[in-house]
């Protein structure tokens, strides 16, 4: 089976975000919906509007959960490693890499005093995160190419740059 080719596919998409740079900018979504709202530990996720896919989204045992779902961090490393793995084709389809293999594997670390609240120095949040990419190519493929997947696969996963330099988050409560 032929693979799509992501230049024939973007070669368009550029050619009018250059000359209408304002269709460029796409707003994605995101929404819970639990079933019983005074469950503290049980909700549901629809990760993009309409696409009739619900997530449930439990809470972590560390913080008191059941642990019986996805938690809110799991949700976080799955989109990491999601816009990873899909930066990682679609680069190496640009640059001719035939991928023979692809897995993309992501941990996040956090110390729950944090969210618990129990110590004001301990940060809310992961300390660290890491990517792991078990990548395997078509025998023959220059170091050089394959070095050069990395640098634009990492620059160009939307995900990762979010994390490295997040934008203001504005949240708006309504009753």
């Amino acid at each position: 089976m032929t693979q799509p080719s992501v230049y024939a596919v973007q070669k368009p998409l550029k050619a009018k975000y250059q000359s209408a740079p304002e269709l460029a900018t796409v707003v994605d979504h995101a929404r819970t919906s639990g079933d019983v709202a005074e469950d503290p530990f049980h909700s549901r996720v629809e990760p993009m509007d309409g696409c009739g896919v619900s997530i449930p989204v439990g809470v972590h045992a560390g913080v008191g959960g059941l642990h019986d779902a996805p938690t809110p961090g799991d949700l976080l490393c799955a989109a990491l490693a999601a816009c990873q793995d899909s930066a990682i084709r679609m680069v190496a389809n640009l640059l001719g890499i035939e991928l023979t293999a692809l897995e993309v594997r992501v941990s996040a670390t956090v110390d729950l005093r944090g969210a618990l609240g129990m110590e004001a120095s301990v940060p809310v949040g992961f300390q660290s995160m890491t990517c792991d990419v078990q990548l395997k190519v078509k025998e023959g493929t220059s170091p050089a190419l394959l070095e050069k997947l990395q640098v634009a696969a990492q620059r160009c996963c939307v995900v990762r740059q979010t994390l490295h330099a997040p934008p203001p988050i504005v949240t708006r409560f309504s009753t």
